[in-house]
């Protein structure tokens, strides 16, 4: 009976940030001509105000996102092209993270080399995870299996690193670079700016349901090893 309860509360643990943050990107797409420009505007707009000329501003289909390699902000075309709240404050979100790029913050360096690490890793444990039982069954050494699986398990771990470094940097691109620089530039329709706020924390919290999908492979290769 105890786990028939325990397993909404987890399942909301889960899910829950991943659904919210949907929720409210989706409902401030709407009206789609809110504002006078463009997602895509504002970002060279305010790039520009900072000083920050060579960064590019390109429209993606791998969701929004900063690029320090390639010094560009990319924007889905939702947004890139779009005029909602929604679309202006993932923008200046975006832009907070080049501005960290530029003074240095030592937390998106270290996000930046964690995600360099991570990818190769993700790829081998990946690998490893599926080739374990059938080495283990061709050596009939079962710790062979056990060391693989293992290798795999820590591999899945620094996904879940990397995610935790994200987080302070999501915070601080959204209340310490994009809302001053809204409020400065007078960009936000003054009842606008507690639901840029909600915008503001969905975008730093994007990554929060990954890190905890991520915990929940690590929860179920750690059961596997254990059988």
């Amino acid at each position: 009976m105890s786990y028939l309860i325990l397993l909404p509360v987890i399942l909301g643990l889960l899910f829950g940030p991943g659904v919210w943050v949907r929720r409210v990107l989706d409902r401030y797409r709407e009206p789609d001509d809110r504002y006078s420009g463009t997602g895509a505007q504002l970002a060279r707009h305010l790039l520009d105000q900072q000083g920050l000329h060579e960064v590019t501003v390109e429209s993606t289909q791998e969701g929004d996102h900063y690029d320090p390699t390639d010094k560009a902000v990319r924007l889905a075309e939702g947004n890139y092209g779009g005029r909602s709240l929604t679309a202006i404050t993932v923008a200046a979100h975006e832009v907070g993270h080049a501005i960290q790029d530029d003074q240095a913050y030592a937390p998106l360096r270290l996000r930046t080399f964690l995600v360099g690490v991570a990818r190769p890793m993700e790829r081998v444990g990946a690998g490893a995870l599926m080739i374990a039982p059938f080495v283990g069954m061709l050596t009939r050494a079962p710790s062979i299996g056990v060391i693989m699986f293992a290798g795999g398990f820590l591999t899945l771990a620094t996904s879940t690193l990397v995610h935790l470094a994200t987080l302070p940097t999501e915070f601080d691109a959204s209340f310490a670079r994009a809302l001053p620089m809204l409020d400065r530039h007078n960009i936000l329709k003054e009842v606008d700016r507690p639901h840029a706020r909600r915008l503001l924390t969905a975008a730093a919290l994007t990554y929060v349901s990954a890190s905890l999908m991520s915990l929940l492979n690590i929860a179920r290769w750690w059961a596997i090893l254990r059988r």
